[in-house]
């Protein structure tokens, strides 16, 4: 079994790579080569099966080295970021849009189609959202990232439909809790807001109390990036949205608050950008029965998203804090 990550020195692809290399195996076969693919690739474990291929994805003569032994598994997860991509149009064309769809291009195979699981975005939604809203929400993305990601979902689900590429997408939400840098993601906030508060540190909101957003761990995405790999007889359906955590913020700061100490939150201050929160900050409840049934998964509650964004241990007993645990809006 040969499988590739991309992107795999991000912070999901780290989190990914670290994973792979414990279980070892993937739908049912030893994984022999695990490909990286990214600019730099520093700080992995020295392991006979790693395959380090630092550099650009947009190169396409770097992308024919990674897969001249053949691939059967490929998680495409090299993205820039939102904020950058809007900021930087040309970049974003290059590596969200182009780079894939070379990607693709190189992945097509009638007689052996490879699993490639990509990691698409909530971002295609855009920011006119109803009051409650469910996996069938067309898609109007307003921003370059957001077009560039629902432009390969089309060409993913065109190449399934073909039977040259075993392709699986899923919509990402806000993922947490990233490292405290800048990385010109617009959702960062969420990040910066968790490790601000845990430190006992000030901070700015860039929203206010009452936004509201779509919430997950780097640990639960890998469990269900995982999960799309392992998937099997599938039909027509090829994109999934994941099942959410929607939290406003006052919810996530009750639950640092019983985890940390309310004390902790006493430089939290708020300062909204009333563009920012338009598009990350008034998101509604959402309903994904189907990626539910089929085994996709949110962390369950505020208390357990925080243990799990931060690497905490569970507590020896429950907490009595409102709205410390409290789990997602969505009516099963």
């Amino acid at each position: 079994m040969r499988v590739m990550v991309s992107g795999a020195n991000g912070f999901v692809g780290r989190e990914l790579v670290a994973r792979l290399l414990e279980q070892g195996e993937l739908r049912g076969q030893k994984i022999d080569a695990l490909l990286l693919l990214d600019q730099t690739l520093e700080g992995f474990p020295e392991d006979r099966r790693l395959r380090r291929h630092s550099g650009s994805i947009t190169d396409p003569a770097l992308l024919r080295r990674v897969l001249a032994d053949g691939i059967d598994v490929v998680f495409h997860l090299v993205s820039v970021p939102g904020g950058a991509a809007e900021a930087h149009y040309e970049l974003g064309y290059q590596v969200n849009l182009q780079a894939s769809l070379e990607l693709l291009h190189q992945l097509r195979n009638h007689h052996r189609p490879p699993v490639l699981v990509y990691a698409s975005s909530v971002a295609v939604y855009g920011g006119d959202l109803p009051a409650r809203m469910d996996e069938s929400q067309v898609s109007q993305p307003q921003l370059s990232y957001a077009a560039h990601k629902r432009m390969i979902e089309i060409a993913i689900e065109d190449l399934a439909r073909r039977g040259e590429v075993d392709g699986r997408v899923l919509r990402l939400p806000g993922i947490v809790a990233r490292p405290r840098e800048s990385n010109e993601l617009k959702s960062a906030f969420m990040s910066d807001l968790l490790h601000a508060f845990a430190a006992g540190d000030a901070y700015d909101c860039p929203v206010s109390p009452q936004a509201t957003a779509w919430w997950m761990s780097a640990r639960c995405c890998v469990d269900n990036l995982l999960h799309a790999a392992q998937l099997n007889n599938l039909a027509h359906e090829r994109l999934w949205q994941l099942p959410v955590l929607q939290l406003s913020i006052a919810q996530v700061l009750d639950a640092l608050g019983a985890r940390f100490g309310q004390n902790n939150g006493a430089h939290i201050r708020f300062k909204p950008d009333p563009q920012l929160e338009r598009l990350f900050g008034r998101l509604p409840p959402l309903r994904a029965p189907r990626a539910r049934a089929i085994g996709f998964r949110h962390d369950g509650s505020a208390a357990a998203l925080l243990r799990n964004a931060l690497n905490l241990k569970p507590r020896s007993t429950p907490s009595t804090t409102p709205n410390a645990g409290v789990a997602v809006h969505e009516p099963e």
